[in-house]
């Protein structure tokens, strides 16, 4: 199976590391993982804040980088929720119609690659401790992405999982959000953090590097011991 890779600016740039461990895992499933280096943005950013001829001139690109029948993979559930729901409205009745069909149809989070497409649980993956999941924004409300994360964290070995209180509530990060209105995405971000560690967990997991960012910025600065983990270097453990 061809599998194309979706790899965000943000995780290029900060967090290169996810990315190398999603080629990991799919590759141990058996993939033929590919690369565009062409590939930047899918013009998220400028379109939350209200630039849609900017963001349209980014995704028209973003198109044509992934013009393909293969799969595409993301770490991102916000990313991966973006061009599923919006796309449509910046090409409506557009020649590149058809080609964002495809790209709509083809495109899938890493996690929901894992469940609904290849039918796999079971990584192989150790981690001892205890880990807490946070329903990112984009995965849960953008994608229906709920069960899938928590099967796969369940079977990594060595590892507890404990739901935390308000799981499914933002984080506070939003984007430009946190920068335009920080007294309450900090303040979100605290409800988050307490959350978390109100559930004794040693790791706090996510499909979303954006949110983790966030959440890790208000954690280094007040000292708690709990660590950040994408859900790409949980399953990449212990093997």
């Amino acid at each position: 199976m061809n599998v194309q890779l979706f790899i965000p600016c943000f995780v290029d740039q900060l967090f290169p590391e996810t990315a190398f461990n999603m080629v990991k895992v799919l590759e141990k499933l058996g993939c033929n993982v590919m690369y565009n280096t062409e590939q930047t943005c899918c013009g998220q950013p400028a379109f939350n804040a209200g630039y849609q001829d900017e963001c349209r001139s980014v995704a028209t690109k973003f198109v044509k980088d992934f013009k393909t029948f293969d799969y595409i993979v993301a770490p991102s559930g916000s990313c991966t929720g973006f061009v599923r729901n919006y796309y449509n409205k910046l090409f409506d009745n557009s020649a590149a119609h058809n080609d964002v069909k495809l790209l709509r149809k083809n495109l899938y989070e890493f996690t929901e690659f894992l469940t609904d497409v290849l039918h796999v649980t079971d990584l192989g993956a150790t981690l001892n401790g205890v880990g807490t999941y946070h329903d990112a924004c984009g995965a849960l409300r953008e994608c229906g992405i709920k069960e899938g994360p928590r099967k796969l964290l369940e079977k990594v070995k060595g590892l507890e999982l404990r739901e935390m209180n308000d799981s499914e509530v933002c984080c506070g990060f939003g984007g430009t959000f946190s920068v335009k209105f920080e007294p309450i995405s900090m303040g979100m971000g605290e409800q988050k953090v307490n959350n978390a560690t109100g559930s004794g967990a040693d790791y706090l997991i996510s499909t979303d590097l954006s949110c983790l960012m966030h959440l890790d910025g208000y954690i280094r600065k007040h000292g708690s011991n709990i660590k950040v983990m994408h859900i790409a270097d949980v399953l990449a453990s212990g093997w």
